[in-house]
């Protein structure tokens, strides 16, 4: 859908810069006076119509996933089963303040500190290895 519509709006800016162009006034005709705002129109339309696509292609859904990390790592609570961004599984023991929280790693669940930030995602299910759980 999205690529669609990225299309459309390329064709529309397209068609937008071929029309000024082929409405542009030969160099023998006569100079015809330009209304100014009609050419701050023509000037303007393809820089707001590359912004309105930056906006819903980047701007837009990377403030979504921003917020929905920002709500997820401030609903982190003591039993979470988490992964880091570096690929450690661990279990939160221990939450010490807003930016540090403790984890618990292997069997012999060793405690190991980590910044809040560097926690990726809450595990829903615990990981398995061949029917042996790793922690």
């Amino acid at each position: 859908m999205k690529s669609k519509i990225f299309v459309a709006v390329l064709c529309l800016m397209l068609a937008m810069t071929t029309f000024a162009v082929a409405e542009a006034p030969a160099a023998d005709a006569a100079m015809e006076e330009v209304n100014p705002i009609a050419a701050l129109i023509g000037s303007l339309a393809p820089m707001v119509i590359i912004f309105v696509v930056f906006w819903l292609f980047l701007i837009r859904p990377q403030r979504k996933k921003d917020k929905k990390v920002k709500e997820m790592l401030a609903n982190l609570k003591v039993g979470d089963r988490v992964c880091t961004i570096g690929g450690i599984y661990g279990t939160i023991t221990n939450i010490r303040d807003e930016q540090t929280v403790t984890l618990a790693l292997g069997p012999q669940d060793v405690p190991v500190v980590f910044a809040r930030w560097a926690i990726r995602n809450v595990e829903e299910i615990t990981v398995e290895n061949d029917a042996e759980v790793l922690a």
